[in-house]
């Protein structure tokens, strides 16, 4: 990466939130582990811990009318943009107070109130969907910036030349931001990309890069500011590639075999928190012990989250058609428009009534693999 000057601190009081709001992503993150390990938590689990620098560096150059979107590893982005920690655990243990009524689980946190447009399973299956936010943004004549965050590993998809190719040509207002942290899954950089320097793939595509350091959140606030700028003016994309490192595997699954402790432990001296936080006591922004006491303020944050998750209820079996689309008066579902309160006062759509959905279930269900495809599968023709 290229020397750059060192970037100043923000006012006292917003250097405070980002290491607050660093540091509760780390207390969610190492609970949201434990949670797994006692199967609070199903399927699959990505942590993010060693990448919080990127994430709040990133997102807070952003307004709050500008669009973030993920990936799988989206719980610190969902809480950078404001959902309540209580939200985010309860959707993690697939409880109805979820911030998706634990319809999305891990991969697919979504708070479009906050303008963070989800989280998504698919490796780079999120980058043609910020090309349609951003092109709807231009579309509007509306004064939004989309950032789009991936990892090194979705940089060799197709979805990331389609887009950005799209993306430069129509000149949609996005911020490209790959989160390089060394592997893709279990493959380390070198062996999975010709071209290690990331920031450099968008060029033949039309589309510039930068480079800035994701173990520094002020580095990363930085780059990102002077991209959100350039990018909000002239309309046109540019990518970020940002140089970190997860301390934790790529999922709770990860037998991390593929890397040396030797390793881990180098970067984890770099940890971006203690980091930050003995830069602030040093300039006079916070005294002696106060990053301590932000550490504990949030391990009580994550504390009540874990609480209200536990308490929260899981879905009921009556909600198992909602938000399905359905099409057509022969599909066995309901129209996504309405809502349990209403069926249980008036029956179902066009398709079945509330007392036969149950029924036809547990027939399909009995009648082996042919019936139970056309329970999922009739969601329109050909489907």
């Amino acid at each position: 990466m290229p020397d750059s000057p060192q970037p100043s601190l923000p006012p006292p009081e917003q250097a405070r939130e980002w290491l607050e709001t660093m540091t509760l992503i780390r207390r969610f993150e190492e609970r949201a582990g434990e949670m797994y390990a006692r199967a609070k938590i199903g399927g699959f689990l990505h942590l993010s811990i060693g990448e919080e620098a990127t994430i709040v560096g990133s997102a807070r150059a952003l307004r709050e009318t500008d669009y973030l979107i993920s990936t799988y590893r989206s719980h610190g982005h969902a809480l950078v943009r404001g959902t309540p920690p209580e939200a985010v655990m309860a959707e993690l243990f697939g409880r109805v107070d979820g911030c998706c009524r634990g319809r999305g689980g891990s991969m697919h946190m979504f708070d479009a109130a906050r303008r963070f447009m989800g989280g998504y399973g698919i490796v780079g299956g999120n980058l043609p969907i910020a090309a349609g936010i951003a092109l709807a943004s231009d579309y509007l004549g509306r004064d939004e910036v989309t950032l789009c965050t991936f990892g090194d590993g979705a940089s060799n998809q197709g979805t990331f030349g389609e887009t950005l190719n799209l993306a430069a040509l129509w000149r949609l207002p996005v911020v490209f931001m790959v989160t390089n942290n060394r592997f893709g899954m279990g493959t380390s950089l070198s062996r999975h990309s010709a071209v290690t320097d990331l920031r450099h793939k968008g060029e033949g595509l039309g589309v510039p890069g930068l480079s800035c350091d994701g173990m520094d959140v002020l580095d990363t606030h930085r780059v990102v500011c002077e991209a959100v700028e350039q990018v909000r003016a002239e309309r046109r994309p540019v990518l970020i590639e940002a140089l970190t490192y997860r301390f934790r595997g790529h999922s709770m699954a990860d037998p991390e075999s593929y890397r040396s402790k030797e390793e881990v432990a180098a970067w984890r001296r770099r940890d971006p928190i203690p980091a930050f936080g003995a830069q602030l006591v040093a300039a006079g922004v916070l005294r002696d012990g106060e990053p301590a006491e932000i550490d504990a303020a949030a391990v009580a944050r994550v504390d009540a989250a874990v609480e209200f998750a536990d308490a929260s209820p899981f879905p009921g079996p009556e909600t198992l058609y909602d938000d399905i689309y359905v099409l057509g008066g022969g599909t066995r579902g309901w129209y996504s428009v309405e809502t349990t309160d209403e069926r249980a006062a008036g029956g179902g759509g066009d398709g079945a009534t509330n007392d036969e959905i149950p029924q036809q279930l547990t027939s399909a269900l009995a009648a082996g693999e042919d019936g139970g495809e056309e329970i999922v599968s009739t969601t329109g023709e050909g489907s």
